[in-house]
Order: structure tokens, then sequence, then C-alpha cells
């Protein structure tokens, strides 16, 4: 049975002030980030809305439905789109494909799981994972009503993500990552569950490289996606740590003052050794490149040339 959040449990924890938020604990930290999402859900359910923000349930610009299109809207349930908590639109920056396994971070009321699993069809798969029983609880309701099948919806943290190793292909996230108390965990999990080859093609809210933390926290509170957040070079260096190469971080839009919200492309190299087993598996993808070594090889990113998207990845051409 789901239980519902206490709303003043949450009013509680969001009202903190800048010094009493400074001396919460991780565990203090993830509650009130699960009980904030919690009330939006519940709002959702409810006949309101919820969104990523000093207070929900209120709607910000720079954060929720705003981010999507007309036609992507238009392919989900009114509560799926309510329920929109991010940045920005990870499913169009991720540039997804027919046949590939999708894992959206946070996934929340199922917006952008719903949108990946008409991405990729149904030969391939998409997993959205989340903390907290509310929002999946929406999710499930929002993906019958638009009766896709092509997904599944797993409980957990983005910290321990509860996939075997080498399972997907392209990880996702909107607005998420920012808000976990444990980011290098996420980043050496991510890069974990991914194949070789595999890329993230995240949104998230970074900060100006010169912002303190302190700084961060003067801006927006943590629940509210900005005290948590990263600057550019941290986020980079995060990405490094956990292995990954072709790191690309670019600012769209401002959320506050340094804030902005993000797009970041990054993605797991593939060895010399395993090449010749992705391009089999994938036909014929490897280092970020399709129809590798034919007349036909392009980028997966077109905005990197094959060249580059080889040496980001670490490997050469195999024939």
């Amino acid at each position: 049975m789901v239980a519902f959040i206490d709303s003043d449990r949450y009013s509680a924890l969001s009202s903190k002030t800048i010094d009493e938020r400074a001396s919460m604990t991780d565990t203090d930290l993830r509650e009130t980030v699960r009980a904030r999402y919690a009330a939006a859900a519940t709002a959702v359910t409810s006949g309101g809305t919820g969104c990523c923000g000093p207070a929900a349930p209120d709607v910000d610009d720079s954060f929720g439905a705003a981010s999507y299109s007309t036609a992507d809207r238009d392919q989900l349930p009114a509560e799926a789109i309510a329920a929109s908590l991010g940045c920005g639109n990870p499913t169009a920056v991720a540039e997804l494909r027919t046949g590939e396994r999708v894992l959206d971070l946070g996934s929340g009321g199922g917006i952008d799981v719903l949108l990946s699993a008409r991405r990729v069809g149904p030969t391939g798969k998409a997993y959205g994972l989340d903390m907290t029983d509310e929002m999946l609880s929406l999710a499930l309701a929002n993906t019958a009503k638009a009766g896709v099948t092509n997904v599944e919806f797993l409980k957990g943290t983005i910290e321990a993500i509860p996939l075997p190793a080498g399972t997907i292909d392209v990880v996702i996230s909107n607005c998420v990552i920012n808000l976990s108390v444990d980011k290098p965990a996420v980043f050496a999990e991510t890069y974990r569950v991914l194949v070789p080859g595999g890329r993230i093609g995240v949104t998230d809210v970074v900060a100006d490289d010169h912002l303190t933390p302190e700084q961060r926290a003067e801006r927006g509170d943590h629940v509210g996606c900005i005290a948590g957040a990263l600057t550019f070079a941290e986020y980079r260096a995060g990405l490094e740590a956990a292995g990954f190469t072709g790191i690309r971080v670019t600012p769209t839009h401002a959320v506050a003052d340094g804030m902005h919200s993000a797009i970041i492309h990054a993605t797991k190299p593939i060895s010399p050794e395993q090449t010749g087993t992705a391009s089999s598996d994938k036909g014929g993808a490897c280092c970020g490149v399709s129809a590798c070594c034919t007349s036909g090889e392009n980028t997966v990113d077109p905005t990197t040339s094959v060249a580059e998207a080889k040496t980001a990845a670490g490997c050469g051409c195999q024939s």
C-alpha cells in the first residue's frame, strides 16, 4: 500500500533557514527531497500540478512542461504533463534511436520514460527509477493511460541503481542529479550500468564556477534544485573521475543568478578489445560512430566529428 506524505512534514522541512539547511544530514536532505516529490505527486492526483522550484506545486517557467514541444505533450496523459518537474527535455538531447534501452534517473510521473519508450519503439525499452512511492504509482497510472507497454518502473535511489552492469544504452535524467547527496556515487553507478559506448544525455541545474556552496544556497534551497547544484567544473570533474569521456556541459537558460539549466553529454568509452563485440552487438556502432569503418560511418552526436568521437572514446577504427 502506498503511504502518502504528511504535507505539514514537507512544509517544515522546506521552510528551514540557510543555516539550518547547512546543518542537515544527508538523510535529512534525502527525506526532504522525497517528501517534496511525494507532495507534488499527491497534488497531481488531486487535480493540481507539480514543479521543481522553491514551492510546490507552483509552476515556474524555468521548470516543468514548458520545456516540451506541443507534439510531445500531445502524446501524453494530462497527469504526466502536470507532474513534469524538470529543467529541460532530456529525451530530445539524448537523440534516442530505435531499439535502445534507456534509463531515466528520477523518473517522477513518467513523462520522459513514456516519451523515450515511443522513441525507441517496440524493440527498445525504457526504464524509470524513482525512490518515491507516490511518484511510482502516478507513473504506472500514466503508463496505463498512455497505452505504452515497453516500459518498466523500478523503486530505488540513483546512487544504487537496481540494474545489472552493462545493460543500458542511454541514461537520461531531468533536473534530478543536483538533488543527490552523493553525486560521485550517481556518476559511478551510471557508468556501471551503461554498455561500452553507451552515453548520457541529461539536463540539470549547474552553477557558475565562481559560486561557493554558500552562495548557491543563498539562491535557492536544496529541494528547489539550486543549493545542491554542481559548478560546471565540478560536473566535468565528477564525470571524468567516474571514467566518462567526450564530456560537454552546455548551458541553455538561466534559472537563478549564476545558475543555469544545462545539457550534459558524456560517453562510456570502448576499450580496443571490446570494440569488435560492441560493433556486432550494436549494428556496427563503435566509439560513438555508427557504421564504423565504412563509407557510411557517422557520429552518434551530430555536433562531433568522426575523428573527435573516436579520440574521445579512446579507441581507433577497427576492421
